[in-house]
């Protein structure tokens, strides 16, 4: 007589597999259920779906390959920023513009066959979006004021680079300005010197008597009007007229009156 407390022998002569009492249907159901939502979860989520944005593509001249290396150490290890492309002089660097889609070009200013300054000017013409910044030793006014003039929108010295260039590529791609606070200070300086020489500035160029010819004429009224109300000739109205269209480069009188809008001299 078999004992009922011991399971049933298969047939192989080997007690019968069962499930064990701890485990029961429904918590087995349930982790299943679990399984397959862990499953659902990781294809909904997984990195098809969570791309990480996009990185700013730079272009790095510089014709010592130390100093290259370790500027490119400092970008790429910045989690939006990547080299794609090095140059060690001005051409090989107008060359990989090319050749390699970048976002921001970083030159540096003293290299051979052309200089980082030569290099701006070309690539600001063959690249309109690429943004430019000047990577340098140099501590120079002449050199900043020359960088800005060839298209540059930073101008990063070379002895802090670990500090201020990763905060320069950012500004750089936001549109923005960058200056290391010493080249701030160069250019008040030049703005405050043109002023005390008497140097006309592009917001001065008129006088005040073409100030009040712009205006009027901008408001709409004739020559005979105009000279009515300044008291002068109408002659004197046209000399001045003529001498605005020559010293804004403008055509007629709308180009005039937009002039005149930007200068606020007149509501829009």
């Amino acid at each position: 007589m078999s004992d009922p407390s011991l399971p049933e022998p298969s047939a192989s002569g080997r007690p019968a597999a069962t499930t064990p009492a701890s485990a029961p249907a429904s918590a087995t159901s349930a982790a299943s259920a679990t399984s397959a939502t862990s499953a659902t979860s990781a294809s909904a989520y997984g990195p098809s779906q969570a791309s990480a944005p996009a990185k700013i593509r730079i272009l790095l001249a510089d014709d010592h390959a130390l100093v290259r290396r370790g500027v490119r150490l400092i970008l790429d290890r910045e989690p939006d920023l990547e080299v794609v492309a090095e140059a060690g002089d001005g051409a090989e660097a107008i060359d990989m513009a090319r050749t390699h889609e970048a976002d921001l070009a970083v030159l540096d200013i003293a290299m051979p066959r052309l200089t980082g300054l030569q290099a701006a000017r070309e690539l600001a013409a063959l690249k309109p979006g690429l943004r430019i910044l000047m990577l340098t030793m140099h501590d120079n006014e002449q050199y900043l004021f020359q960088a800005l003039k060839s298209g540059a929108c930073g101008y990063v010295l070379k002895s802090v680079a670990d500090r201020d260039l990763v905060a320069a590529c950012r500004a750089a791609m936001r549109d923005e300005p960058f200056l290391y606070p010493g080249a701030v200070t160069a250019l008040i300086r030049n703005y405050l010197d043109r002023v005390r020489h008497g140097e006309e500035t592009s917001d001065h160029i008129l006088t005040p008597r073409e100030e009040e010819v712009l205006k009027l004429v901008a408001e709409g009224h004739s020559s005979k009007e105009i000279a009515e109300i300044l008291f002068i000739s109408i002659k004197t109205v046209q000399r001045h007229r003529a001498n605005l269209l020559q010293k804004l480069g403008l055509r007629d009188r709308l180009e005039l009156t937009r002039y005149a809008i930007r200068a606020g001299l007149i509501e829009p």
